[in-house]
């Protein structure tokens, strides 16, 4: 089953022009889907990926990754 991923485009905390390229590596059968995900509290203050049912949140981009690390299947 593959991964399904799914990060914001308007989240001020994450570029997806860095962020989509470090998903992929991570997690090279992800499904990444882009688009807004209702989470706009938490999404204002701090960076955050939608992965397997879970919403991950960190500080930045690089230690959102990092957290979400163990949610890929």
């Amino acid at each position: 089953m593959a991964n399904d991923i799914r990060v914001c485009e308007k989240c001020k905390h994450t570029r997806l022009k860095t962020l989509i390229p470090k998903i992929k590596k991570m997690a090279p059968d992800a499904e990444i889907k882009i688009g807004c995900k209702s989470y706009c509290g938490p999404c204002g203050k701090r960076a955050f990926i939608y992965i397997n049912g879970r919403y991950v949140s960190a500080p930045t981009e690089d230690e959102v990754l990092a957290k979400a690390q163990p949610f890929i299947k």
